[in-house]
């Protein structure tokens, strides 16, 4: 299933994407898509059957689209994640996952305003493999495990200050966690439409020109290993994100002058199966 919220800002409704690419309402079903319906197997069973009936009331088309879950805990995030990033970024691989947070409320929808901070020089772009947990996962000691925890997929874009991330002390929060900092959606993907989640493409064009055309297969940690190994350090609970990392093509990793976004330029992004996201930049 492709189950997605619609709306404007705080007054999203869950709906699902249907096969004939029509918008269907949800909310006579369920509350929201949260980590809550996640969770609930039977509940999610009862829109798939709904979906496949048929009959569910149709949504506007040019509604706006908003992030495709709500009531989200935490946002993790792996850093360095591909062998092409880490090599345009002169670092070296790294023997463990690099595990960062960003906060709940930099979450927007998928073609919602970027804002550039105040000040910013160097506001990149990350193409990345959300990956939405639908159990509570303590301690996992399997691949197999983590991936059984895993409710599904979504794009995101990390979108980074790399002067407040790398130049201004500390660790890289301040980077991180500007306003609307996190695109997610357009769709939350079920874990059963990808069935391997290490054969994606991954891609992102800056004002029409492709930037990064990246695969999943290139991630120095798997999707499996990034779930297991995260369990280990926290608690992973239904609804929770964990942002996988991006592949090479950032602004950083460029030649310079680096082609650092600024407010009025436009990135597009996409993977494989998950959908596309449009976001112009304004100025905070």
């Amino acid at each position: 299933m492709k189950l997605l919220r619609v709306g404007a800002a705080g007054e999203e409704r869950p709906a699902l994407l249907a096969a004939d690419g029509s918008l269907r309402d949800l909310s006579g079903l369920v509350a929201d898509i949260d980590g809550a319906l996640l969770a609930d197997a039977g509940a999610l069973a009862r829109v798939r059957a709904a979906g496949a009936a048929g009959g569910l009331p149709v949504l506007d088309a040019g509604s706006r689209i908003g992030p495709p879950l709500t009531g989200i805990g935490k946002v993790v995030c792996i850093g360095l994640n591909y062998h092409d990033h880490a090599a345009e970024t002169g670092a070296q691989p790294p023997a463990e996952p690099v595990v960062f947070f960003k906060a709940a409320d930099t979450v927007v929808g998928p073609n919602d305003t970027v804002l550039v901070p105040r000040n910013s020089t160097k506001t990149d772009w990350e193409v990345e493999l959300a990956v939405v947990i639908g159990r509570t996962a303590r301690y996992l000691s399997s691949h197999e495990e983590a991936l059984a925890h895993v409710a599904g997929y979504a794009l995101a874009n990390d979108v980074s200050e790399r002067e407040f991330q790398l130049e201004r002390g500390g660790t890289w929060d301040k980077g991180k966690n500007c306003e609307t900092f996190n695109p997610l959606g357009p769709w939350l993907v079920t874990a059963d439409e990808v069935p391997d989640p290490q054969a994606l493409s991954l891609r992102t064009w800056v004002n029409g020109e492709l930037k990064q055309d990246g695969s999943t297969a290139d991630q120095i940690f798997p999707v499996a290993e990034v779930v297991r190994y995260v369990s280990q350090f926290m608690t992973l609970r239904p609804g929770d994100v964990i942002n996988t990392g991006t592949p090479a093509g950032v602004a950083m990793g460029r030649p310079d002058p680096k082609p650092y976004l600024r407010p009025g330029d436009v990135v597009e992004l996409e993977i494989t199966g998950l959908g596309r996201q449009r976001q112009e930049f304004g100025a905070a």
